[in-house]
């Protein structure tokens, strides 16, 4: 399944989701144009590799000090490929806007950090010994999908399904997609810690810590009630807001 779009309407442009897209995009073009021992070194000093944390040797030799926090930020603007930026961009701008609209600019960019921090932290103490960098914006992301599966479970993602090679869109109740979706990265996250070796690179805990984090902040930081009209005419009856 893949996500065209949702249909929630915007009351406003997402500028701080086409800021996070920009930026984003112009740390991978630096990316690309580093030769690649420098970006190697990259990767590995602002990629959160936890073994830095957790094997003092490993740390010694690789540096900078354990104590540096900044990676648990850092990594989240750094990618690994075209396709893995394009995915994670492309996520973010489907479900981004409408969970900016009900935070606001300032308050998404400060929950968007956030719950890149959290995902980076459940990856952390669910991979100690790790010594690959893990990056990518996914588990900032997932905070965001947390957010809109909380917000927003009566709207419709129209999703891409080819059936024999042809290509149907199909529209899924918000709550399933992403519950769904959640489930998915749970229980690979679990089959990742019993056998380490089907967990195919992808960092499963980080996607999961982000979404608990969406879900959890995001009372926190969305406007109140009163500042935003429902989204849909049936919203209070359906639960939707929240």
């Amino acid at each position: 399944m893949f996500p065209i779009r949702d249909t929630v309407p915007r009351r406003e442009s997402p500028l701080a989701v086409w800021a996070i897209i920009a930026l984003n995009v112009a740390v991978f073009l630096i990316e690309v144009s580093l030769p690649q021992r420098t970006l190697m070194w990259v990767l590995y000093h602002f990629g959160l590799v936890p073994a830095r944390y957790a094997n003092p040797q490993f740390a010694a030799w690789l540096g900078p000090a354990a104590d540096s926090v900044w990676p648990f930020l850092t990594n989240m603007f750094l990618h690994g490929g075209l396709f893995h930026l394009v995915s994670n961009m492309w996520t973010l701008s489907i479900f981004g806007g409408a969970v900016e609209d009900r935070l606001g600019h300032g308050r998404f960019v400060v929950f968007y950090l956030l719950c890149g921090i959290a995902a980076s932290l459940t990856h952390f103490f669910t991979n100690l010994h790790s010594t690959m960098p893990a990056i990518g914006a996914s588990g900032a992301i997932a905070g965001v999908m947390g957010a809109y599966f909380l917000m927003f479970p009566t709207a419709q993602v129209i999703t891409l399904v080819p059936v024999f090679f042809l290509p149907m869109f199909v529209a899924i109740p918000a709550v399933f997609y992403l519950g769904i979706w959640f489930l998915s990265q749970f229980f690979s996250g679990v089959a990742a810690l019993v056998a380490p070796q089907f967990g195919g690179g992808i960092a499963w805990w980080a996607h999961v810590g982000g979404f608990v984090a969406g879900v959890a902040l995001v009372p926190l930081f969305r406007k109140r009630r009163g500042v935003y009209r429902a989204y849909f005419p049936d919203e209070r009856v359906l639960g939707a807001v929240r």
